[in-house]
């Protein structure tokens, strides 16, 4: 099985900055004690707060999807139901 680096961009609404940063700090430390997570690191832009990036590294695909089925983003993906402009996933792989 192969790493695989995930690239996840979540553009809040503007109102919404403070309460989509506080769903998604709730998210790393159970995702960092799953089993297959190497990395789940939020960051926030400098320029535009609204603009939020986990970089995560998983073990292999198969266990971030298993990730991806897990109730605590369900119970995000619920917390920010309209609170969310945009969200993207690239799914990465290392080449050095």
């Amino acid at each position: 099985m192969a790493q695989l680096t995930i690239l996840a961009n979540i553009i809040a609404k503007a109102d919404k900055v403070e309460l989509v940063k506080a769903e998604l700090l709730k998210l790393i430390d159970i995702t960092r004690a799953e089993e297959g997570c190497i990395d789940y690191v939020l960051h926030q832009d400098n320029e535009n707060p609204a603009h939020f990036t986990f970089y995560e590294n998983w073990a292999s695909r198969e266990l971030w999807q298993v990730h991806m089925d897990n109730q605590h983003l369900a119970d995000y993906m619920a917390a920010t139901e309209a609170c969310v402009d945009k969200f993207t996933v690239n799914e990465m792989t290392k080449i050095t």
